[in-house]
């Protein structure tokens, strides 16, 4: 994921940052708890596409 991309995106409902997590290929909204998959090296940024988090999950 390029450097300059993470800088400018953000979570599309709160505007809030969002985390990397390189293992999983998303990126995290912590406020939310939401993340966001990166499919093919693109950034799907659709709330319907997000995946909730655990209670129990770590953000």
């Amino acid at each position: 994921m390029d450097a300059k991309l993470l800088d400018i995106l953000v979570c599309p409902l709160c505007k809030g940052p969002l985390v990397f997590h390189r293992d999983r290929q998303e990126l995290v909204c912590k406020p939310d708890r939401l993340a966001y998959p990166i499919k093919d090296g693109i950034p799907v940024m659709l709330e319907d596409e997000a995946r909730k988090l655990a209670a129990d999950e770590e953000p």
